[in-house]
């Protein structure tokens, strides 16, 4: 395969030079056309013909020549010449006319004052410009203050106490400040490594999901040591042009090597990091970066105690040369936290937010599953402006969770106007879910049904809380899934005999649950353990690609349709089965328009299951 090569870029010097050589040329070959003043010649029987009709207004005598202004037929005044004669009586005749003796053409600059304004004055403004124009472009570009500050390191530099975080200010990622906490311990205390012979660490690299602390992680590291903390992202390495990316990583090196023990931390290295040599078109100058970036981390001396943290969301595009120990030697992952995690996160940002006491930070916590510490922050926040708008004066339980479903699926959109039938249809979708979650077993508990819309572009749903957390889950409970999924459609079909959009966001669930069971999984009797997926970007959205030949593909969406199809007729079953609850359940919907799930429990106790499920 061919490579697409980029052509080197032209340093800015070079357009420097090619403005000036143009400047210069234009200054050589086309001013003096402009300055030099337009004189025609005319005879001397001319001069007398103008002199007597009194279009002469003034004249300069000189040695050989005399030169004449004039007015011509338009009314223009001209500068004329003509030879001098032997005429006695020229002067007496212009005095007649009225004419004026003067100095009608202008005297010749000298040499010395011709080159001042000809060439080094523009000069002069050229260079002032250039500089103006680089030191402008250079503050765009965080370079410094002035021209000279290209390829300077503009890292943000905390002293300890700036950045205001401590491993106490975490939460819900137990695991990574253990592995920290070693870094940090060395910082303090090196001798106690030393007399063993331990190297401290020269780098750590935090992969995770957006919003799971990364950042927060590495300045509570510089926190806890007391060191001085260097903060800078990967995109601000790469510039327009070449070298000056290394250059900053040189400059970076050598600031932190001087206040040494500090902590230099590169957020987003995958902007600089990625691996070379793909195939794909290259970068040189991120290439020529990575590769200073390799080398300085080779060269400093890590007894000094200089620490490179760095934070990535995409961990697979990284060179391996990158990844190699004695560059970063740790992995720590900051995944999205457990219940656990969930709950501590919670008690944290609430700490500086009026809470009610009777709080249950454990229902919110199991409510909020795979959710990161940063929507947690964001719920504890919504929360506390619902309370305001309220006009209470703490947050309770009422408005944490609807701060859960806001930032979830959005605001009410309490004065969208949706027609009877409409909202007679979103009733039974909606109970369809939660009577067919309530009648199979290994099912999350119903929680909370609403037809009220969201500005997400939901007309209604069903929340469903598991009581604990799951890490593995069954074939049965993947299937009762699928089947809660379908069952909305079921409902419409059972008691309208019709087929609405409304069902769009369950069939793109419920199809890429069942495609997952079968190509990632395992759960396919036809392909037994062979996986046929493959995960891309798992922190990113988890986006998947087939690895399998186009015979396989069918036969995948064959068994997945199967899935389906067998979920749908068994939520049918079950929905048939206990119709009358069914509508019973609608019109009370429909009434009250939510649900919770004590009310919901308590109807459903009233009657008992008439099918096994």
């Amino acid at each position: 395969m061919k490579k697409d090569v980029t052509p080197p870029k032209k340093p800015l010097i070079f357009y420097y030079i090619i403005v000036l050589v143009v400047l210069l040329l234009i200054n050589s070959m086309l001013v003096p056309y402009i300055s030099k003043v337009s004189i025609k010649e005319v005879n001397y029987n001319d001069f007398l013909d103008m002199l007597e009709s009194g279009a002469v207004q003034e004249v300069q005598i000189n040695e050989n020549t005399i030169a004449f202004s004039a007015m011509d037929e338009d009314g223009l005044i001209g500068i004329y010449t003509t030879g001098l004669m032997n005429d006695s009586s020229l002067v007496d005749r212009l005095r007649s006319a009225n004419v004026t003796f003067g100095q009608v053409v202008p005297e010749e600059a000298s040499p010395v004052l011709s080159f001042l304004l000809g060439w080094l004055l523009p000069l002069v403004v050229f260079i002032g410009i250039g500089q103006l124009m680089m030191r402008k472009l250079t503050n765009k570009l965080g370079g410094g203050a002035g021209a000279m500050s290209f390829g300077k390191s503009n890292a943000k530099v905390y002293v300890a106490a700036q950045t205001g975080k401590t491993f106490a200010d975490v939460a819900g990622e137990d695991e990574a400040k253990a592995a920290l906490k070693e870094i940090v311990d060395f910082l303090h205390d090196p001798d106690k490594y030393k007399e063993i012979g331990a190297k401290l660490p020269k780098g750590a690299l935090l992969v995770g999901p957006p919003g799971t602390g990364k950042t927060l992680l590495a300045q509570a590291v510089a926190g806890e040591a007391k060191v001085p903390f260097f903060s800078i992202s990967g995109s601000e390495f790469v510039e327009m042009f070449v070298g000056m990316g290394a250059s900053r990583v040189r400059d970076l090196f050598k600031q932190a090597q001087e206040k040494a023990p500090c902590i230099v931390f590169i957020d987003e290295i995958d902007a600089i990091g990625k691996k070379r040599d793909n195939g794909m078109s290259s970068n040189d100058e991120r290439e020529q970066t990575l590769n200073q970036l390799l080398t300085e981390m080779d060269g400093f001396d890590g007894s000094k105690g200089v620490v490179i943290l760095a934070a990535t969301n995409r961990p697979e595009s990284l060179d391996q040369a990158l990844l190699r120990p004695g560059r970063f030697d740790r992995r720590v992952p900051v995944e999205l936290p457990d219940v656990v995690g969930r709950e501590a996160i919670l008690r944290v940002h609430a700490k500086d937010v009026k809470m009610a006491p009777d709080i249950n930070y454990h229902a919110i916590a199991l409510a909020t599953s795979g959710t990161s510490g940063a929507e947690l922050a964001n719920i504890i926040n919504e929360a506390a402006l619902m309370a305001v708008k309220e006009n209470r004066k703490q947050v309770e339980q009422r408005d944490l969770e609807e701060a859960i479903e806001t930032v979830l699926a959005g605001y009410q959109r309490k004065g969208a106007v949706i027609s009877d039938q409409e909202k007679k249809i979103i009733s039974y979708h909606e109970i369809g879910h939660a009577l067919v979650a309530a009648r199979q077993k290994s099912s999350a508990p119903v929680h909370k049904i609403t037809i009220i819309p969201r500005t997400s572009g939901a007309l209604g749903y069903t929340m469903q809380v598991d009581e604990d957390e799951h890490y593995l889950m069954t074939r049965e409970e993947l299937f009762n899934k699928i089947t809660t999924l379908t069952a909305g459609r079921a409902a419409e079909e059972l008691v309208f005999g019709l087929v609405t959009s409304g069902a769009s966001n369950d069939i793109e669930k419920a199809t890429q649950l069942a495609r997952t069971m079968v190509t990632r999984l395992g759960m396919c009797e036809a392909f037994d353990m062979t996986a046929l997926e493959v995960v891309n970007n798992a922190y990113l959205g988890g986006d998947t690609s087939l690895a399998c030949s186009a015979e396989t593909a069918a036969r995948v969406d064959t068994e997945v349709m199967n899935i389906i199809r067998e979920a749908h007729k068994r939520a049918a079953d079950i929905l048939k089965a206990d119709e009358l609850l069914l509508h019973r359940l609608a019109a009370f919907l429909l009434e009250k328009e939510t649900i919770t799930g004590e009310e919901f429990t308590a109807i459903m106790e009233q009657n008992p299951p008439r099918i096994e499920a």
